[in-house]
């Protein structure tokens, strides 16, 4: 009984390092997302230069298209947004911006004066449910096969 006593320690200390050692392997950079490989979610979106006006999943079928997902008040936001406006004129992927939670003036004055890279943006409202995005920093591209499908979560 005294030997288990000290090997009780031992073997928690020893569980700890394992926990740590598999730890300092992963990439914190790294988000998985729970929406790689599957179908992107059907939406209407209002544009946000013409509310009246919505883009659905439709629109953009056979297409490819990239999604990202913005807001004025967003800090990562600012710093990527040079890379997507690089990305929107060197590649010839369209470029679908999403305003997140934002007000449509706000986002509209943000891409006035930082460049405006997408071909279409849309506003995220009451109309899609935003458990359908899982997380913002997901991206998305429309295959020309037919099906859209989340490629790759955003590294931060």
């Amino acid at each position: 009984m005294k030997g288990l006593r000290f090997l009780l320690p031992l073997a928690l200390f020893a569980v700890v390092v394992a926990f740590l050692a598999v730890g300092l392997r992963l990439n914190p950079r790294e988000v998985p997302s729970p929406l790689i490989g599957r179908p992107a979610p059907d939406f209407a979106l209002p544009r946000l230069d013409d509310p009246a006006r919505t883009l659905t999943r439709a629109d953009l079928a056979g297409q490819v298209w990239v999604l990202n997902v913005f807001a004025s008040w967003c800090a990562p936001c600012r710093e990527e947004h040079p890379l997507v406006v690089d990305l929107a004129r060197r590649h010839p992927v369209a470029v679908i911006g999403l305003n997140y939670k934002d007000h449509p003036a706000a986002a509209t004055q943000w891409l006035a004066s930082l460049g405006d890279p997408y071909r279409e943006d849309v506003d995220l409202g009451p109309i899609v449910n935003e458990k359908q995005l899982a997380r913002v920093d997901d991206i998305v591209r429309r295959s020309v096969e037919g099906g859209a499908r989340v490629l790759a979560g955003a590294t931060h």
